[in-house]
């Protein structure tokens, strides 16, 4: 028995484990389209970039909600107590509206929703590689 395909496999399900994001549902390079057609207009992406419309998404995922440097605009978000994961943001692209009244906060500015779940998986993984 060759035991050197066992622990190739082996290696890469660790690192794929360690990496967190190798087992994400979305496609990144996919999500990198839907962002380009859907969230550009109102958000930045890049690290240090000052906000447009709505907060700069570099490192969103597991940040505090409301928490994005140098974007004053967060009433909606004000004083959450959440952090952006997988699941959270899941929720909150397919109605953010909804996702916010379930929360107990303001009306939230973002009228895009994205209904297609596989969209809403691939932007995810998207973010997930901006850290």
């Amino acid at each position: 028995m060759n035991i050197r395909p066992i622990l190739a496999f082996g290696l890469i399900l660790s690192f794929a484990m360690a990496n967190g994001s190798a087992f994400a549902a979305g496609n990144a390079k996919k999500g990198a389209k839907v962002y380009k057609k859907k969230c550009k207009v109102c958000h930045v992406v890049k690290s240090g970039k000052k906000p447009t419309i709505g907060p700069n998404l570099f490192g969103s995922l597991g940040r505090k909600a409301g928490t994005s440097a140098n974007y004053k605009k967060f009433k909606g978000l004000k004083g959450a107590d959440w952090s952006w994961d997988a699941a959270t943001l899941d929720e909150y692209l397919a109605n953010p509206k909804k996702f916010l009244k379930k929360r107990n906060k303001p009306k939230s500015a973002m009228v895009l929703k994205l209904k297609k779940k596989k969209d809403r998986d691939n932007v995810i993984a998207y973010l997930a590689t901006l850290k």
